[in-house]
């Protein structure tokens, strides 16, 4: 999937003293992007809106 248009964005709650972070694009359509912050070319793993929502609930829930 071209990955060129997203906007990649860091949780508020993550400094800047290059921990392990990750990054998430949710403008794309039909998919939501996850990369790790430290490495900006890599690959990035894609998931539904649906299946993100879920992941979120969950750990918003157990966090």
């Amino acid at each position: 999937m071209d990955m060129t248009g997203a906007r990649w964005r860091k949780s508020t709650k993550s400094g800047n003293n290059g921990g392990a972070c990750v990054e998430v694009a949710d403008n794309l359509p039909g998919v939501v992007g996850v990369r790790d912050s430290k490495d900006l070319t890599g690959s990035a793993l894609l998931f539904t809106p649906a299946v993100w929502r879920t992941f979120i609930a969950s750990v918003a829930e157990h966090g």
